[in-house]
């Protein structure tokens, strides 16, 4: 797959500090292709391990899941540190965007373990009891990283 070089090559960022965003971000926003022709970008929790982006969901059918099905090439981004500098009309900011391929798994324990291990790495022995009693209920995911980019504005 080909991919548009960015426009601001001043503020595109290193493959290190892109992951580094990755890494730490909060939560991204998984963006999927439905059947529609509709795009439909959702917040979602999620852990990078192993050169790989982790999500779980529901066990139900979803527009997620249906889109994925439908079109499993899709976009993952991670907005990092902002800050409004509203006298500059501007932003500060940092943000990844990871493309690539994504399936649902079906050894479910891994990806929740991730997940557990980046948001409650202090409760690790109760995340597995909570994982493996999970597992049954929800479905997990994993995006296999075709193509990343960063991009920043640090300066004023």
């Amino acid at each position: 797959m080909m991919f548009t070089a960015m426009r601001r090559k001043d503020r595109q960022l290193p493959r290190e500090e892109a992951l580094k965003i990755l890494q730490e971000g909060a939560y991204g926003i998984l963006a999927t292709l439905g059947e529609n022709g509709y795009t439909y970008g959702v917040p979602i929790s999620y852990a990078y391990a192993d050169g790989k982006i982790y999500f779980h969901g529901t066990a139900a059918e979803s527009v997620k899941d249906a889109n994925i099905k439908f079109h499993p090439q899709v976009s993952f981004t991670v907005v990092g540190k902002t800050e409004v500098l509203p006298s500059k009309f501007a932003t500060k900011y940092e943000s990844a965007i990871a493309f690539g391929t994504i399936r649902k798994t079906e050894d479910k324990l891994p990806a929740l373990r991730h997940i557990i291990a980046k948001y409650s790495p202090d409760f690790l022995d109760n995340g597995e009891k909570y994982a493996q009693a999970a597992a049954a209920r929800v479905s997990t995911y994993v995006l296999e990283i075709e193509h990343l980019t960063g991009k920043a504005r640090y300066n004023d």
